[in-house]
């Protein structure tokens, strides 16, 4: 799952967000707001010209972008293509697939399979941490996010169609991952440009309830799709030959119509933002240059705020680890079946949703940094019980391996409350904006130790130590920061900033 915050009710009222003056969504017509400009006035929440409100139907269109493309992270990245397919015995020589599966070379050649895929992603990782700072800014200067959604998301869609050309040979292994890993990478850059244009459908006031319907829309939209796939086999895919891995590869291919599907609200009823007022334009290198600045600039005078954006960056990796790899740890390490692993794969995402609301409440409660802190040590602990107890078998997953998702959840959604406490007031976009960016700095730090403890090992359950090795380092580097204790802030947005 990406960086969204928690899940709250998913219903949308006629006037889902505060009143936007006139050149904003849902004022003039085709008129639209400053992409950088804080989500209130600038004497802080409830200042500001009166405001009208944004349409429903830009919201819901914003927010069907989650529902049509979350299938990409749980059917292909995380619980079916990956982890029934393209890391099982039909992408093996055949002399190893037919050894019998406690046989070492055996589980040494699958290892070599779950390792390069994460080598793939890791790569895939590096390319975001590359890309995604600079092409976020050019989107922001020339007023082209929904340009960049809709460019990524048609890469993502292609990368899920190409992968039918993805027979069980090991010969097609490389295409496979090299497919799957460009497509994480057209998800993130969607994703990074997709965040931004929240401030277009929302203000201050209204942002979580905005986002929670896009978050809740992803959830659900995962579970319907592992849903279909689960009645798919369930009737043996309608006499579908099962030869050449065929069922595996029309699943990709389904999930690729349903982006198509349900993607283009956003493009049609969301308006794109304007270019961003008084920043220039620079070229690629020298936007590394301006973003170099704009972090000195913080840690200068924002210091919290830039431990916190360290902090979180690396925790925030391990958390996308847990599902990327999940099911590959269920379905190599502890034998799960394929029906098993989607079963695994539909409660994880429910117990994931419900744990968040839940922990929203304890948010506004103990503060945000507490969650965080909470959440990360439940991780830890729940990922060392996985790896500790694996020889008693597939009940040690279910158990430790659905509780570990129960805190991925409420630790993603606590920081993003976290962030919006402390952001300097006028600054939100540009704080958040950074919030994307060093995230994905450093999303491939989870992967490649995935990969290399797994090269070293020879066994896959070694690699949920390099998971949980990541997060750790996330939860000692979030006890140092001082933020997040603070109070809840009044109904009306008010109260101090920590």
């Amino acid at each position: 799952m990406s960086d969204r915050p928690a899940v709250p009710d998913p219903a949308v009222p006629d006037a889902v967000t505060d009143p936007v003056p006139e050149g904003m969504p849902g004022g003039a017509a085709g008129a639209h707001h400053p992409p950088h400009g804080p989500l209130h006035g600038p004497a802080g929440p409830g200042a500001g010209p009166t405001q009208a409100a944004v349409p429903r139907r830009q919201v819901v269109s914003w927010a069907l972008w989650d529902w049509a493309t979350q299938p990409f992270n749980t059917v292909i990245v995380t619980f079916v293509f990956t982890a029934l397919y393209l890391t099982t015995d039909e992408f093996l020589p055949p002399e190893v697939a037919a050894l019998p599966a406690s046989d070492p070379v055996h589980e040494r050649a699958l290892a070599g399979l779950t390792s390069g895929l994460g080598l793939w992603v890791t790569i895939g990782g590096l390319l975001v941490a590359l890309l995604a700072p600079v092409l976020g800014r050019r989107a922001d200067v020339e007023g082209r996010r929904k340009a960049w959604v809709g460019g990524a998301t048609l890469v993502m869609v292609a990368t899920m169609a190409g992968l039918f050309a993805v027979r069980a040979d090991p010969a097609w292994f490389v295409l496979g991952a090299a497919l799957v890993s460009l497509g994480s990478v057209a998800s993130e850059i969607a994703g990074v440009n997709y965040n931004a244009m929240l401030v277009q459908v929302s203000t201050r006031a209204t942002v979580g309830r905005v986002s929670g319907l896009g978050w809740g829309l992803g959830y659900l939209g995962g579970i319907v799709a592992l849903l279909v796939v689960v009645v798919a086999r369930a009737f043996d895919f309608w006499g579908l030959p099962a030869d050449d891995g065929l069922a595996f590869r029309v699943i990709a291919v389904g999930c690729a119509l349903w982006a198509v599907a349900f993607a283009w609200p956003l493009f049609r009823y969301v308006p794109e933002a304007p270019p961003a007022e008084g920043r220039p334009r620079v070229g690629f290198f020298k936007g590394y240059a301006v973003l170099v600045r704009d972090v000195v600039a913080l840690y200068r005078h924002e210091r919290p705020t830039f431990w916190f954006l360290l902090a979180s960056a690396v925790y925030r990796d391990g958390l996308s680890a847990v599902f990327t790899f999940g099911a590959i740890i269920a379905a190599v390490s502890f034998r799960f079946s394929g029906d098993a692993v989607i079963a695994f794969g539909i409660a994880a995402n429910l117990l994931a949703g419900l744990s968040t609301i839940v922990a929203g409440r304890l948010d506004d409660r103990f503060g945000p940094r507490a969650v965080i802190i909470g959440s990360l040590g439940g991780l830890v602990v729940c990922g060392l019980l996985v790896v500790a107890l694996h020889p008693f078998g597939a009940v040690v997953f279910w158990v430790a391996g659905l509780a570990l998702t129960c805190f991925v959840g409420p630790a993603q959604a606590a920081s993003r409350s976290l962030l919006a406490r402390v952001a300097p007031a006028g600054r939100e976009s540009e704080i958040f904006g950074l919030y994307a960016t060093t995230g994905r700095a450093v999303s491939f730090l989870a992967p490649s130790m995935w990969t290399l403890l797994i090269a070293l090992t020879g066994a896959t359950i070694w690699g949920t130590l390099g998971i949980v090795a990541v997060i750790l380092v996330g939860l000692v580097l979030m006890l140092q920061v001082s933020v997040g204790r603070r109070e809840p802030a009044a109904p009306d947005g008010g109260g101090q900033r920590p």
